[in-house]
């Protein structure tokens, strides 16, 4: 007879042991996840004792990815000014790639000019990289922007409002003022040094910009220049907040 080894179930792991291994909670709850069809397997509806193979298959959960992949990382880096956002640089300079571990290979997510400071990621985890870069998901970042001159009410309106730029007008973004010449900036757009450009485009050039909130993710004890690992809360939050919602 042919077939696998005597005793041998069929091939990967039980959904529900993925699933709670991914930070999802315990086996119990993660069965009452499949029994209220919130799970999803390659798109389609997940059942209870469904398997599943963690290299090839895709779990969501509520439509937000469920990194399931052996090997994932997810780093929370405090970039320092002076230090670029790519892996290499031809001209020598410090990367953001330079401030973690060299293993496993990991790239930034979105962008942070080499003059700004704060919070981004780094990932191996493509599914999620994607999810955040795209355009039209709007994850929002949150800035401390300290700028030229005291902004008048007319400046903060059309911050607020949306400013015309060299490549088009930008989406209206939330200010409040937080100290002397010091402003908080909220954005969904990611696009390149919109925040400098904007506060430009107003008459108040940027002397210092740092970013402090990337979606829900925040830590201002994560010292300049150091990283940490997310937790899986803390990434099924992103992906949550990335994750276009479904007509209902």
């Amino acid at each position: 007879m042919g077939g696998g080894p005597l005793g041998a179930g069929p091939p990967g792991e039980r959904l529900q042991k993925v699933m709670a291994r991914a930070g999802l909670g315990s086996r119990r709850a993660c069965e009452e996840l499949l029994r209220a069809g919130r799970v999803r397997v390659n798109g389609e509806p997940a059942v209870l004792g469904q398997r599943v193979d963690t290299l090839t298959d895709s779990v969501s959960v509520d439509g937000a990815p469920l990194p399931i992949r052996p090997g994932l990382v997810h780093y929370l880096v405090n970039k320092p000014a002076g230090v670029v956002v790519t892996v290499r640089d031809p001209e020598g300079r410090p990367t953001v790639v330079d401030l973690v571990p060299r293993l496993p290979r990991v790239f930034p997510v979105g962008r942070l000019d080499a003059d700004s400071e704060g919070l981004i990621i780094l990932t191996n985890d493509g599914d999620l990289a994607q999810l955040l870069a795209h355009p039209s998901h709007g994850v929002e970042k949150e800035y401390l922007v300290q700028v030229t001159g005291r902004p008048r009410p007319a400046a903060l309106r059309r911050l607020r409002e949306g400013v015309l730029l060299d490549d088009g007008p930008s989406a209206p973004a939330r200010v409040s003022v937080a100290g002397d010449a010091l402003l908080r900036i909220v954005v969904h757009e990611g696009r390149n040094r919109q925040v400098r450009r904007m506060c430009e485009a107003v008459g108040h050039p940027v002397t210092r910009l740092v970013r402090t909130r990337i979606g829900p993710l925040t830590d201002p004890k994560l010292p300049p220049g150091c990283w940490r690992e997310l937790s899986a809360g803390e990434v099924r939050s992103l992906a949550g907040v990335a994750t276009p919602s479904r007509p209902g």
